[in-house]
Order: C-alpha cells, then structure tokens, then sequence
C-alpha cells in the first residue's frame, strides 16, 4: 500500500534550487586561485575557483589531446591578478599569474 504523498510547492522547489546555486557561488572563491596546482582536472579547478572569464582553445586537433587556457581577471578577492590556466587532456599544466593593472 503506498502512503500519500503531497506534491512540493512550486515555492518549496524554487527556494531548493536557489539554495543549490548559491552554494556554489560560494564554493567558488577568487581568494583561492593562488591554491590552484599543475595536476588539478577542470572540474576541480571549477569547484574551488568557478568558470573562467575567458576560454581559448589554443590546439584542437582531431584525434589529439586538445589545449586551451583559461583566463581569470583581477577580482576584489584577488585584486591586481589575471590568473591564466593551461590544460592540456583536461588537466592544469601550467599556471601564469601576473600583475594586471
């Protein structure tokens, strides 16, 4: 015998969902991008410091690993920084921070 189940709210859904993307605003922190080390994979990067504010692919070669660099402005958390990932198959290679003013 199933037990009855009431149907969530439009509001009780709408208030998950935000609750869901506001944790991960917070998850991603520009004051963590100093912390960021070769070896780390795109997903990890993106969980500690968030999207990139500008994506290149720098070789897309059919069959090949591709590369591409992901770039980080300066931000009030890590202000005067542009931050610049290499990945290459997906996985930081090389890291380039530089004064940015």
């Amino acid at each position: 015998m199933a037990w009855p189940m009431k149907a969530p709210s439009i509001t009780r859904i709408v208030a998950c969902l935000l609750a869901l993307g506001a944790a991960s605003v917070l998850a991603a922190d520009a004051g963590e991008r100093k912390f960021i080390r070769k070896g780390m994979g795109e997903g990890e990067v993106i969980l500690k410091i968030g999207k990139p504010d500008h994506e290149a692919f720098r070789r897309v070669i059919r069959g090949e690993p591709e590369e591409k660099t992901w770039t980080y402005f300066p931000h009030a958390r890590d202000r005067q920084t542009m931050t610049v990932l290499t990945f290459h198959s997906g996985v930081v290679t090389e890291i380039n921070r530089r004064i940015a003013r």
